[in-house]
């Protein structure tokens, strides 16, 4: 079962706990899962190939998955990982007092946690990484680094985006990935977690900027932070409700059901667009769900890893 399936942990107290907790969950399952179309490299294993040498299995990991692992070495590791984390107020959605079921689950606590599990399965394999947060401007950029102080630091970064959220801060992903851009030097991956909710007349400059990133040679991944049911199906009871833009304020009071088709209908033909023109760059397009958990973020990074000459 993967972690807060079941509500397990609601307390975001100790975030280098909970990614450790969710790193190691993951790779059990993957160890137990039939699944290895790619070539697994993590947590400083990778499967034996018959006819290798047997002085490096790990042993005590086949008692446990009956799968042969090899010990994994530090010059195999050269990977420069960016993380980039939209923290507008946006991210904050839906409030925490809000869900009482589930007071631990927001965009920006589902980001700030798969950033930390990254850099968490990241630093296992030795491979640099660095953090940069933006809203209206870049507020953090952080180069790449590999060290156990570097990815406390970049906790620290994480934990303090969690706990102290401000109001109407709005979102100017284009200027910020331009930025971030034109101050990464060295071929790396990105890994992008934004709900990319831009203003209309700003998706043309938004996607210019996801081509400037792979302009500069640099593999891609977007992952796509939505609470799919409220922001992209719109499913609320039909009723009156007063919604709120958390970015500006603006203020609007209707029963659901008055807007639900116009809105689903307007929603689906910006994630289309947004979709195919990651297509059109090559850059890898990953819906994530906060409802869903964290196996497709790991999972969709070790694939682009695997793909990757470093």
């Amino acid at each position: 079962m993967e972690l807060f399936e079941n509500n397990e942990v609601r307390d975001f107290g100790n975030l280098e706990l909970l990614a450790r907790q969710v790193v190691e969950g993951f790779i059990i399952g993957l160890h137990k899962s039939p699944f290895h179309g790619f070539s697994v490299e993590f947590a400083e294993h990778r499967l034996y190939n018959q006819g290798e040498p047997t002085r490096n299995i790990d042993w005590k990991v086949y008692a446990r998955t009956d799968r042969m692992f090899t010990k994994r070495f530090e010059e195999e590791t050269n990977l420069r990982c960016q993380i980039v984390l939209d923290t507008s107020s946006s991210m904050y959605f839906p409030e925490i007092e809000l869900l009482p079921s589930k007071p631990y689950l927001n965009k920006i606590r589902f980001s700030a946690l798969a950033a930390a599990a990254l850099m968490n399965l990241l630093q296992k394999q030795r491979d640099a990484f660095g953090l940069s947060l933006f809203d209206s401007e870049v507020r953090q950029h952080s180069q790449c680094k590999s060290s156990t102080t570097h990815y406390r630091l970049m906790l620290n970064y994480l934990d303090q985006v969690i706990h102290n959220p401000e109001p109407n801060k709005s979102t100017a992903a284009a200027k910020a990935l331009h930025q971030i851009a034109e101050s990464i030097h060295k071929r790396s991956m990105v890994i992008i977690f934004s709900d990319m909710f831009e203003q209309a007349e700003d998706t043309e400059h938004l996607f210019a900027a996801l081509q400037h990133l792979k302009h500069n040679k640099h593999e891609v991944v977007l992952f796509h932070v939505v609470d799919k049911a409220r922001e992209v199906d719109f499913e609320f009871e039909n009723r009156p409700y007063l919604f709120i833009d958390m970015e500006t304020g603006e203020k609007l009071r209707l029963q659901s059901n008055q807007v639900k088709t116009h809105y689903v209908e307007q929603m689906a033909k910006f994630l289309e667009e947004l979709k195919f023109k990651c297509l059109q760059y090559r850059i890898d397009f990953v819906e994530a769900d906060i409802n869903q958990g964290f196996r497709p973020i790991l999972q969709s990074y070790l694939v682009k890893r695997s793909k990757m000459r470093v």
